[in-house]
């Protein structure tokens, strides 16, 4: 296992709460839709692509206000969690990455908009330990298709993929490199390579 892409979201921190906070204002603040966020709805929505999160909440709008509104929560969302002092991270997680680094090269890729990697990047302070990073907002393409593109990039083998759902499963069997689940995380999973229940135990998984 020399080479580790992890997702983000219920992988490697939790920004439920202030993320719930920042897209309700929003969608009060542009109007035009029924849709509110909760806790359970938003968990649903993690690790999905962001033209299918829009098609979820905001059903009820055109295509162009839901494009609007997406890009107001996210605007909002990024604000918020930049002013964020609070620590999101899953508990271990800096530190495991700090020790994986030594042994195996680190990187990301997510279903999420741009810059939002960047920003969990520079907010947990992992900069330096990751390689390379890749996201939906950047190339509009799939979580596995991004995984694919960082692989092939980088010239990478022995490779595994760090998530927490079961489109995460997905992603890495399109990219044909084995899975490990989070099971700490937001989503189930049917099936999986392997399972942790807690980041610091890829740290005995990289000795195998």
């Amino acid at each position: 296992m020399k080479n580790i892409i992890f997702d983000v979201d219920g992988t490697l921190w939790d920004t439920t709460e202030v993320v719930i906070r920042a897209w309700n204002k929003a969608i009060s603040e542009v109007g035009g839709t029924s849709a509110r966020v909760t806790f359970d709805i938003i968990r649903k929505e993690f690790g999905k692509p962001v033209d299918k999160i829009a098609e979820d909440l905001f059903y009820d709008v055109n295509e162009e206000q839901r494009c609007f509104l997406m890009d107001k929560c996210f605007e909002y969302e990024h604000d918020a969690l930049k002013e964020n002092m609070d620590n999101l991270l899953f508990p271990g997680v800096k530190e495991t990455i700090e020790k994986l680094s030594e042994k195996c090269s680190l990187f990301i890729v997510s279903n999420c908009e741009s810059g939002y990697i960047e920003l969990f990047m520079e907010k947990s302070g992992v900069e330096k330990y990751i390689k390379d990073y890749e996201c939906f907002g950047d190339t509009l393409m799939s979580k596995g298709e991004n995984i694919k593109l960082v692989i092939e990039r980088n010239n990478l083998d022995d490779v595994v993929y760090v998530g927490d759902t079961q489109g995460d499963y997905e992603a890495a069997t399109f990219a044909g490199i084995p899975f490990v689940f989070a099971k700490y995380g937001f989503g189930s999973v049917e099936n999986y390579d392997f399972a942790i229940n807690s980041i610091k135990e890829m740290l005995d998984l990289c000795k195998r």
